[in-house]
């Protein structure tokens, strides 16, 4: 469980609500269902309209990684890296089979399978690095659906108050309608600004790290894969790995 995201979006509600409270207003007069339906519904329909359903899906699974994030798994890796090299320069590449049982992850196992295959390391390096291409510009597709979303909110936002002014002056003659007019016309800015500067926006950033995290291991191993298709010796390979650091 990520505490500290959960932990940022409390705080920066609770800032908000207070400020509310303290400059006397009412909570209450925050909840506008007008507004929300304008907002969130008027920046899913843009966000969806750019992306198409796929990066819209892929994005909306990513969210998860927010509250629960990709298990770190380097210290793991770290012992594994020293193992295949050990057992590598002491038995042959071959020998490298028997850990493709034990292995999860599709990337690392693509890696050993081509080291076990006897692919020339260059070739190794090249088909990992389509493969860390083709990762890199899937997932990041997914976190520009946030992205989008932070853009394009705050102006739709601005839509829902124009057309909450424009119901208050349909309504002039009508004194009894002209508050929740101008109650929709000011929340949906609050909704518009405050879901993209508090949710939209760092979800998109703290992805886009993950992602760069993911990458980077990718690399790395990347590294590794050819150095131990090389024939280098452990020494070699854990510099390699230290460059990652």
């Amino acid at each position: 469980m990520d505490w500290a995201s959960l932990g940022g979006l409390a705080l920066a509600l609770a800032g908000i609500l207070a400020g509310q409270l303290l400059e006397g207003g009412h909570i209450d007069s925050l909840v506008q269902p007008a507004a929300f339906t304008i907002v969130v519904i008027g920046t899913v329909g843009a966000v969806l309209l750019q992306s198409g359903t796929r990066s819209f899906l892929r994005g909306l699974a990513m969210a998860r990684w927010i509250v629960v994030a990709p298990e770190d798994r380097t210290l793991t890796l770290v012992q594994d890296i020293t193992l295949w090299s050990a057992t590598a320069r002491r038995e042959g590449l071959l020998s490298l089979e028997r850990f493709l049982d034990e292995i999860k992850d599709e990337f690392t196992a693509k890696g050993l399978r081509l080291i076990i295959d006897g692919v020339d390391p260059y070739k190794i390096r090249e088909i990992l690095e389509v493969d860390i291409s083709t990762y890199e510009r899937r997932e990041r597709q997914g976190a520009k659906v946030w992205e989008s979303a932070g853009g394009y909110s705050p102006t739709i936002g601005i839509l829902g108050a124009v057309l909450g002014l424009i119901h208050v002056m349909e309504n002039l003659t009508d004194p009894g309608k002209l508050g929740g007019g101008i109650a929709v016309a000011f929340v949906a800015t609050i909704y518009g600004v405050g879901f993209a500067n508090l949710v939209f926006l760092p979800v998109s950033n703290k992805l886009k790290t993950i992602i760069g995290d993911e990458v980077r291991r990718r690399e790395m191993l990347t590294d590794v894969f050819c150095s131990i298709a090389n024939g280098d010796n452990a020494r070699v390979v854990e510099e390699r790995r230290l460059a990652y650091k």
